[in-house]
């Protein structure tokens, strides 16, 4: 899954492909990469942002939807919390939606069964301008599962297929170093929900702060090293900046685990 944050302000690229021609320029880039799906994104969950407003987002996602939708194939996921932007969204060309609020405002499942449209349910405590404010967990793992059960529960209730659901632990959503570090060893424990796995670790800060101090730009091979494992425990997407290394990664971990034979040509 690649990025395509449309923002001013997202931590990793913000305001890099903001406007409709340059984010339109980046999700072809991330196709030609090998992206199976784009997650376009038009407000900033990172931490401490603060929220953008519903026309606005709307301004900033449905042309790219619109233009990517009608020029490549590949699936696109709109990653908002807003019931207007997913039901928009989905008219314009999305297919998948993607949510940090795993669908808990008002009238956001309803819209999602109506729509047809694929979920992805991620588990997030608190909000942005305060989720990483001392996050505390008696039992990390146990309380994200069984928040994300709780929500498929209600999903399903509310007329969304189970095969529509995708479920994400929510990496630095809420959590310390070590809440993530628990997260992704346990991932064969939320795989028992039934249900796949999204896992984002790209760029993210606690991958900085485990390998010293190191910056946006210079994470990538910590995150491919995190993709990795991860699909080795089970996960099915990879939401990631940098498709074509993660790709790579992912391929390589593949091939181990099906068995399968690369073909290898001779010097």
């Amino acid at each position: 899954m690649g990025i395509l944050n449309v923002t001013p302000d997202s931590f990793s690229d913000g305001g890099q492909h903001a406007s409709r021609e340059a984010a339109l320029g980046h999700g072809a880039k991330l196709i030609a990469e090998g992206a199976d799906i784009i997650d376009v994104g038009g407000e900033s969950t990172r931490p401490g942002a603060d929220p953008v407003p519903e026309a606005q987002e709307l301004a900033r996602v449905l042309p790219v939807i619109e233009a990517l939708s009608r020029n490549f194939a590949v699936p696109i996921s709109i990653d908002t919390s807003k019931p207007a932007v997913m039901d928009a969204a989905v008219a314009a060309g999305a297919v998948i939606i993607n949510d940090v609020n795993a669908l808990r405002a008002e009238g956001a499942r309803s819209v999602a069964a109506r729509t047809g449209a694929g979920v992805c349910l991620m588990h997030r405590k608190g909000d942005p301008r305060t989720m990483q404010s001392a996050p505390n967990y008696g039992d990390v793992v146990a309380e994200v599962a069984a928040f994300l059960k709780a929500q498929t529960e209600a999903c399903v209730a509310d007329g969304i297929c189970a095969d529509a659901i995708v479920l994400d632990p929510g990496i630095g959503f809420g959590k310390t170093v070590a809440h993530n570090l628990t997260l992704l060893r346990h991932l064969p424990e939320l795989l028992r929900l039934g249900f796949p796995l999204l896992v984002g670790v790209s760029r993210k800060s606690f991958i900085g702060s485990v390998l010293g101090g190191r910056e946006v730009g210079e994470r990538l091979f910590g995150a491919l090293s995190l993709a990795a494992l991860a699909v080795a425990q089970g996960a099915r997407i990879v939401r990631t900046h940098d498709v074509a290394a993660t790709r790579d990664a992912v391929r390589m971990v593949a091939a181990v685990l099906e068995g399968g034979m690369l073909e290898v040509r001779q010097p």
